[in-house]
């Protein structure tokens, strides 16, 4: 009996759970065994932690580690619902919100509260300690708050909605609200709330199309504000949309500004779907559309390495890289360490190592790669199970945390959230190397230097340079075939003459490499002879392990960057030979150190060219490219000057050349920021290395950080006022590999000699690079996809090329789509559509 625990009857220090409190009452924080398991999980009455009380016994180590002895065991099972009625439609989903529904309504709950250092079970629920219990049992959950905010949208008024200005009231016949003023279609049309235009809509990827004369009307009248008329109802909703804010709103006095234009709202009868309701359509259709173009049913499969995500919400782009990503040999031997205890950590639930570790024991032990156990009643039941999959709740929100985008629950770009990942992974790896042992960072896989060639066309002088990088983004032509004529389209029944999609000329792949590599001629005057023009180059100094690949098919429609379905060809082994630098030749004369880098007469501001060419690449002349990244720091990442744009097209001066007043220089010459020193000395690096770290990266400072935690080791530049050289000492390997653990077969195959080249020299702008000998074949391992005309809308997969199971070694494609991993059958299709592409060197 508990009636002899000290523990339970002084209850001290114990209280409910806050509003802020993260109660982990779902899964353990260490592994993914969870309240579900027939062992149930322990959740801590003192901090609330959750550790599974089966064979691994975390909730017992974590009481023992932070002397917390107290805890209360939750194991539930899930009630079965009774089946529908014959004939019985399922219930259908009407809005983007989460059904209130208990789990009292849901699930058979045990509850026990134990005391793990006296050893007694049973201890009552009454006083301090049946408080702590209800208010754990009836608290908001970690998992379960995120997945609210993934579901709800709420939607405001805004400014335009608010102060709404229409212009004098004049009678519209009922005859012109019957099709579009430029058209005949008669459906998706958007009524101006300020001078009653009637346009149709956008043309959209799965339904809802239009001719795009509503966003006409808009750019030339700039009225913002405009309502679907086929979403009215009776009860005054409807889908309104601001195109100045560029988002859904809500307008409180709708049933006013409709009546301004005759339009009575008291007897309308909903005859179309409203945005929310297309999307949730889109999503479920593809989402869970698991069968191959012939309607069959694919194969699912269950184990080691063949391990679902669940879909948090939105959160299909981070499922699809984190599966290509633990597909890897690198990521696979740094976080699957089952053999490895775990030190002790105050809060792994906020631990980035922690939470990597327990996402690779989840996806590559195999321990929850099972078919699901419990299959509604009341739901098709299919022909065989799926498998539950693994809700990493935890980790998501520590990759996000901070981040402006990917903190918040909407769509996300897969490819940008790649990037950020890689770069969490890599700061991470310094903390890492103080409490684990053989610690290598497996971002190194993904490094390579590209050397780009500057040649002035007078004196034919020249100038390299080296950066080092972790992928390449290409843009893809975009050429159109000729339209062919309407099709017919079945809808509901019934046959409606719809315009036929867009098609565009297909391209290989080598063809958007060659683009890239390309030379090309830029207006720069030589500071050696004044010539005016320069040809630049970049080609690759050395290779990468695993060359990550962004394919980028985007163009600007009505001023919004629109993803165009090119198709792409892609062969399995890539040949990158053709575009290895040969390095500066005994013929070619360098430009004299003491000459600087080619610059304008007015020694102008140099843009970022990754950056550039990918604004430029989205239809942004370049004037107004080199402003937006000249205003936001000039960063590769060309998100924000994206944003910059949009924001500033109206500006008077937005296509005058930028006039610096004879601004800084860039490359060599850069001045480095006696601020921007100082900041990175706040954060404990040496005024050297943050010199030379700023040096390297052209003076952005988040950058800078990178850089110095890619390069731990580095003496710094102290510069000609310390008395230094200015050089620095070439950075060391980080780490000493991996410990050898057993790993799934699928994972197992693919390790060999992939070792890396070496880290490159320190200083990018010389020619002290490792030589790269080895030949430069790449073979296509895993590809993530996306359907949907906008990345932060749709659906994203991954495709995988694994061993199968029971196949002798035999590799095939693999779909991982959220939970749902299968066969997969369209992966030959999927790779000509693929956002990105994942290739492996060749030993």
């Amino acid at each position: 009996m508990a009636t002899g625990c000290p523990h339970a009857k002084s209850a001290t220090g114990l209280h409910p759970p806050r509003p802020t409190d993260s109660v982990y009452r779902d899964d353990c924080t260490l592994c993914f065994d969870s309240i579900d398991d027939p062992a149930g999980l322990d959740v801590c009455l003192h901090c609330f932690n959750g550790g599974c009380a089966g064979e691994r016994i975390h909730g017992r180590l974590h009481a023992q580690t932070a002397s917390h002895p107290l805890a209360v065991n939750i194991k539930r099972t899930r009630k079965r619902k009774q089946p529908r009625a014959e004939g019985e439609p399922p219930e259908k989903i009407s809005r983007l919100a989460i059904k209130a529904e208990t789990e009292e309504e849901r699930y058979d709950t045990l509850v026990d509260v134990h005391c793990f250092e006296c050893g007694v079970d049973g201890i009552p629920r009454d006083g301090k300690i049946g408080e702590v219990v209800e208010g754990v049992l009836k608290a908001n959950t970690f998992a379960k708050q995120e997945e609210v905010k993934a579901w709800e949208q709420e939607m405001t008024a805004c400014e335009h909605t608010l102060c709404l200005e229409q212009e004098p009231s004049r009678q519209i016949h009922s005859g012109d609200l019957g099709h579009c003023t430029e058209c005949d279609l008669k459906e998706n049309l958007w009524l101006c709330l300020t001078c009653g235009n009637l346009g149709c809509g956008r043309s959209q990827w799965g339904g809802g199309g239009g001719n795009n004369h509503g966003i006409a009307h808009k750019d030339f009248s700039k009225h913002p504000v405009a309502v679907k008329l086929g979403s009215l109802t009776a009860d005054g909703s409807a889908d309104i949309y601001c195109y100045s804010c560029d988002e859904e709103r809500v307008d409180p006095e709708l049933v006013s500004h409709l009546k301004h234009w005759g339009i009575d709202i008291a007897d309308r009868v909903k005859t179309e779907k409203s945005v929310t309701e297309m999307q949730i359509e889109q999503n479920l259709t593809w989402e869970f559309r698991m069968v191959d173009d012939q309607g069959k049913e694919m194969q699912p499969l269950f184990g080691a390495g063949f391990t679902g995500l669940k879909n948090l919400g939105n959160s299909c782009y981070l499922a699809s890289v984190l599966q290509s990503l633990f597909a890897m040999p690198e990521f696979a031997q740094r976080y699957y360490r089952p053999d490895e205890t775990t030190p002790p950590i105050t809060k792994p639930a906020e631990d980035l190592e922690v939470q990597l570790r327990k996402l690779a024991d989840g996806l590559l032990s195999g321990r929850y790669g099972k078919p699901s156990l419990y299959v509604d009643a009341s739901e098709d039941t299919p022909e065989q199970p799926w498998q539950d999959g693994l809700a990493p709740a935890m980790l998501k929100h520590l990759i996000g945390r901070g981040h402006a985008e990917f903190s918040t629950m909407r769509q996300q770009d897969s490819f940008e959230l790649l990037l950020h990942l890689l770069k969490l992974v890599s700061r991470s790896q310094q903390g890492a190397r103080r409490q684990y042992k053989d610690i290598s960072d497996p971002v190194e896989a993904f490094r390579f230097v590209m050397e780009q060639k500057l040649q002035c066309l007078g004196c034919k002088k020249v100038r390299y340079r080296q950066d080092e990088m972790e992928n390449l983004s290409v843009a893809v032509p975009i050429k159109r075939l000729p339209p062919s004529d309407t099709k017919m389209a079945d809808h509901g029944g019934e046959q409606d003459e719809k315009k036929a999609k867009e098609e565009f000329e297909p391209v290989t792949l080598k063809q958007c490499l060659d683009n890239f590599t390309a030379p090309e001629v830029v207006e720069l005057d030589c500071s050696a002879c004044g010539h005016k023009g320069f040809t630049k180059q970049s080609l690759f100094r050395t290779f990468p392990t695993i060359l990550a690949v962004n394919a980028r098919r985007f163009e600007i429609v009505n001023w919004v960057p629109t993803k165009q379905d090119v198709p792409v060809i892609v062969d399995e082994v890539l040949d990158m030979e053709a575009y290895r630098s040969k390095g500066r030749q005994a013929d070619e004369e360098e430009l004299p150190d003491e000459a600087g880098a080619p610059s304008s007469a007015s020694n102008a501001f140099v843009p970022n060219e990754s950056a550039l060419e990918m604004l430029m690449s989205m239809g942004f002349p370049r004037v107004r490219c080199e402003k937006a990244l000249h205003a936001t720091g000039n960063s590769a990442d060309a998100e924000v000057a994206t944003a910059w744009l949009f924001e500033h097209m109206e500006d008077a001066d937005i296509d005058a050349p930028l006039d610096l007043g004879g601004g800084g220089a860039a490359g060599g010459a850069l001045a480095v920021d006696p601020e921007s020193i100082e900041n990175l000395g706040n954060m404990g690096f040496s005024a050297p290395q943050a010199r030379q770290a700023l040096k390297e990266t052209g003076g952005d400072v988040e950058r800078a950080v990178d850089w110095l935690f890619s390069h731990p080791d580095t003496t710094g530049d102290f510069g000609e006022e310390e008395g230094g050289s200015g050089t620095a000492a070439p950075a060391e390997a980080a780490g000493a590999g991996a410990a050898s653990v057993s790993l799934p077969r699928s994972i197992e195959a693919d390790i060999g000699a992939h070792g890396g080249l070496g880290t490159p020299e320190t200083d990018m702008r010389g020619q002290n690079v490792a030589e790269d000998t080895k030949p430069a074949r790449f073979s296509l391992k895993s590809i993530v996809c996306h359907k949907g005309s906008s990345i932060h809308a749709g659906h994203y997969v991954a495709f995988i090329k694994k061993p199968l199971p029971d196949e002798g070694g035999k590799e095939g494609w693999i779909l991982f789509n959220d939970e749902k991993v299968a066969l997969g059958a369209d992966a030959e299709e999927m790779k000509k559509f693929a956002y990105i592409y994942f290739f492996r060197r060749q030993d």
